[in-house]
């Protein structure tokens, strides 16, 4: 999310160009799922532009923004890690690939059956998705996508993983005080962060990174 539609847009078109980069630069089809993450970035900030300039509410904007940032990430994620990962470490990641599972099911049927909404709030936007055990969730939805990088066993994605962690729990600081909505600077981070992984990578159809 960012502060402004201006300035989402312009996030999401930076981020989608690093996402087209990274999706050129891999040759394993292996990789294209996490390679292809910015551009998923890129177009949730763009969607979110849109949600700026309609005020909020509960229209298709504010759905697709839901269903981008909550279910899908959930599995894009751990299933992203797990196609890229060196054989040795895809049995312990199939712990958080199951847990995105089971959260990304939780919450399509949350967004299926109960309203979305979102409210401007100064520089933020509070979406509102009535879901059941919220803590569960979050604590899944967590480990499913910063966990799922952190036991990937490749240096880069650990990296990635340490700062989404991180950043998360910055922006959601920003966020809940209501100040600034900031997490469109930690995805371009993280974008290209990706890219250099994107780049390091063999353009074999290896199983191990390096």
């Amino acid at each position: 999310m960012c502060w402004s539609a201006t300035a989402d847009l312009a996030a999401g078109a930076g981020i989608s160009a690093v996402g087209v980069a990274c999706v050129a630069r891999v040759r394993d089809p292996r990789a294209l799922p996490l390679a292809a993450l910015p551009l998923l970035l890129g177009v949730h900030q763009i969607v979110e532009s849109v949600v700026w300039r309609s005020g909020g509410g509960g229209g298709p904007a504010t759905v697709a923004w839901a269903v981008m940032a909550l279910p899908l990430l959930a599995v894009w994620m751990p299933v992203g890690v797990w196609c890229a990962a060196p054989p040795s470490a895809r049995p312990r990641l199939l712990l958080p690939l199951a847990v995105g599972a089971a959260t990304a099911a939780v919450l399509a049927y949350a967004l299926a059956t109960g309203p979305v909404t979102a409210e401007i709030r100064g520089r933020t936007i509070g979406y509102a998705v009535d879901a059941p055990f919220p803590a569960v969730l979050v604590a899944g939805y967590l480990l499913a996508t910063v966990g799922s990088l952190l036991l990937s066993g490749d240096r880069r994605l650990e990296t990635l993983g340490f700062l989404a962690g991180v950043g998360a729990l910055g922006c959601w600081a920003l966020w809940r005080t209501e100040f600034v909505s900031t997490w469109c600077a930690v995805a371009a981070v993280c974008s290209v962060v990706l890219f250099g992984w994107a780049r390091a990578r063999p353009d074999g159809a290896r199983g191990a990174l390096t």
